[in-house]
């Protein structure tokens, strides 16, 4: 019997049996594949996906999310391949679908990661397995949101680049996060990953916190000390990218990462 799935595009995907041949081409997929138990039917992932970081000796690599090897994909003879939205490029989705069914996730925020390991839990025979992670996270994001509202709104920029200079701004994950953090984007009113200029006329004094991203580009502690000059009265703070733009079973995590990161921006601040 023919099972129709619908992924979070609204396409519709037609298998006639559970997928038992999976490649994965967005790294916080590949991990919640792993945490359902899936690990076995993975036949191939990006370089990018990292965890857990055997994966990488035991399947075959395809490529990144925006650049693969199309004929590498198909002599994998899979069944599925998983792909998103923002991660993967239309042509990349389109070069998949001449393969074989070709599921496209689209995240926004949690209630998109919960729909889409829901998925995952029926399009793969998993569903007892996505139920316990879907209720942790719930759970967790509960505990978080109690913690979190008492706590002040701080301005926040959040840079992922440098060289030119980016930032994540509003109609991403990453800034439906800050939110959920009690932290005001200061690139709000800007979409997407814009460029932004940093010069002596650009001085930011009402900014309470930059936030420098782990991925993809590896910030250091030394561009602390370049930003200063502009931010000179923000905390300027390390944090784990993967935290912030990662989803799936990830969500299991965050949150206790981001309550202590609020902790100790608290202890910096009262220094």
């Amino acid at each position: 019997m023919t099972k129709q799935i619908q992924d979070q595009l609204n396409r519709k995907l037609y298998l006639k049996n559970t997928p038992k041949r999976i490649v994965s081409l967005v790294p916080s997929q590949t991990e919640l594949l792993v945490d359902l138990g899936l690990e076995t039917s993975i036949v191939g992932v990006t370089k990018f996906c990292v965890h857990p970081i055997h994966l990488k000796k035991s399947k075959t690599i395809v490529g990144g999310t925006k650049h693969i090897n199309i004929d590498k994909i198909q002599s994998l003879n899979p069944d599925i391949i998983l792909c998103n939205k923002e991660e993967n490029t239309k042509e990349i989705v389109e070069a998949c679908q001449k393969i074989c069914s070709t599921h496209v996730s689209d995240i926004f925020n949690i209630e998109d990661s919960l729909q889409l390991i829901s998925q995952y839990g029926s399009l793969f025979d998993k569903k007892e397995e996505a139920l316990k992670i879907v209720n942790k996270i719930q759970k967790e994001a509960d505990d978080f949101k109690t913690f979190i509202q008492k706590k002040p709104i701080l301005k926040v920029v959040y840079f992922i680049w440098k060289n030119p200079w980016m930032v994540a701004a509003n109609s991403t994950f990453i800034n439906y996060v800050l939110g959920l953090n009690n932290f005001e984007n200061v690139y709000e009113t800007k979409t997407r990953y814009p460029e932004i200029e940093l010069n002596n006329s650009t001085i930011y004094k009402d900014v309470d916190v930059v936030l420098l991203s782990s991925e993809p580009f590896p910030f250091k502690n030394l561009h602390k000390k370049e930003l200063q000059t502009f931010y000179p009265n923000a905390t300027i703070e390390l944090v784990d990218g993967e935290m912030f733009s990662w989803y799936g079973s990830r969500l299991t995590k965050v949150f206790t990462y981001f309550k202590n990161l609020r902790l100790n921006l608290e202890a910096f601040q009262a220094l």
